[in-house]
């Protein structure tokens, strides 16, 4: 079958390129497809056909579910889907239509377009293989060989044009990728169909096989690999640093700037409210300071140092002089006022364990005049 489907994938590679007789691609399982339809896409050379990309069509025209896969991760199924097929065993290849795993091709035999996996290795394929054939082995013009041509030696050449689309503006141009059958550090030369030692960067090349790197600058000369790592300058990095270290001290100095001012406003409020407190203490210290003064100056005090000079007698019942009575709960205004001390703590103690007002009495003498030589007496109502 692989004989047939190669000069099929010729015939039609060259006839249907051009133009597109049905829709390809959309023929689900089960219906009716044209096996003369399968064929390679003139851009990608992608392989194409009238089934959909999870089926195939058979040889009696029908399509069917695939057999086979040759990539990790196939094309059109979903994600953790039970019809992905498995892959090959080793000895055996996926062909592009994926019906059914075939064991590996001859030398000569026909094989598809850049499936250099078809071809079966060679004995010394660890010595042949390289980055532009699979174990030693290529397919070339349709054809597996080896990759065995030495400096000097004729060769084989295949050139295939891709198409590619610019960037932007989406003009078409003509990518020509070349390949040959020559061992590793050699390139199979058009011109003369000789293998040639392969250019080292910054020697002038025509196109990306003459070089080492596999890459012909448009400058005409060869270089870097296309995914050789950049390397970057030691003061790109000293700048990173910089710029690193200046960044995190930048956001602990903002920091310490914003606590600091978070600090000072709470500050500033207990600061406040003790101020508020002491006011509030001096308002309370200033009444009792004029409660103290309107007591000393209220008129019945005259009339009990009057009552004295008759007589220590306490007051009747009818005497005018008011009695004031200890209050239930301890008062501010039972302390004793004196002159030395405004508090004396011996006159919240009595035998009868009331609380009392004590009011100083100047002693008098004879003719109600006060005693010049007689301390002060506390009087207790």
């Amino acid at each position: 079958m692989i004989y047939s489907l190669a000069y099929t994938l010729i015939l039609s590679n060259l006839l249907w390129a051009p133009i597109v007789l049905v829709q390809a691609g959309n023929v689900t399982y089960g219906n009716p497809c044209n096996i003369a339809h399968n064929r390679l896409s003139p851009d990608t050379k992608q392989f194409t056909g009238d089934c959909t990309a999870t089926t195939f069509c058979s040889s009696n025209g029908t399509c069917l579910h695939k057999g086979c896969r040759k990539d990790e991760y196939p094309f059109g199924y979903k994600l953790f889907s039970n019809e992905i097929p498995d892959r090959c065993h080793k000895g055996e290849f996926c062909p592009d239509e994926g019906d059914a795993c075939q064991e590996l091709l001859a030398v000569g035999s026909p094989c598809q377009l850049n499936r250099d996996d078809e071809c079966a290795p060679p004995p010394n394929f660890s010595e042949l293989a390289g980055p532009n054939n699979f174990n030693g082995s290529v397919c070339l013009n349709y054809q597996c060989m080896w990759a065995n041509a030495t400096l000097g030696d004729a060769c084989v050449i295949e050139n295939t044009p891709y198409i590619g689309y610019e960037a932007g503006s989406g003009t078409k141009f003509i990518n020509v990728v070349s390949r040959g059958n020559c061992v590793v550090g050699l390139y199979c030369d058009a011109p003369t169909l000789k293998c040639l030692a392969q250019l080292a960067e910054g020697q002038t090349c025509t196109a990306d096989k003459e070089c080492e790197s596999d890459n012909c600058t448009q400058a005409g000369v060869c270089g870097k690999p296309a995914d050789d790592p950049r390397k970057l300058s030691t003061g790109i990095y000293v700048a990173v640093a910089v710029c690193i270290i200046g960044l995190m001290v930048g956001t602990l100095i903002g920091l310490y700037i914003v606590h600091r001012r978070h600090r000072f406003e709470e500050r500033e409020k207990r600061a406040q409210y003790w101020r508020e407190q002491e006011q509030f203490r001096q308002n309370i210290m200033q009444m009792r300071e004029q409660a103290r003064t309107s007591l000393l100056s209220l008129p019945w005090q005259d009339k009990q140092d009057q009552s004295r000079t008759m007589g220590d007698y306490p007051p009747s019942e009818n005497s005018q002089t008011p009695m004031l009575h200890a209050a239930s709960h301890p008062s501010g205004l039972r302390n004793e006022f004196s002159e030395g001390n405004p508090y004396d703590d011996s006159s919240l103690g009595n035998d009868s364990g009331e609380d009392s007002l004590v009011m100083k009495a100047a002693p008098r003498g004879v003719g109600g005049q006060r005693s010049k030589s007689g301390g002060a007496q506390g009087r207790r109502i």
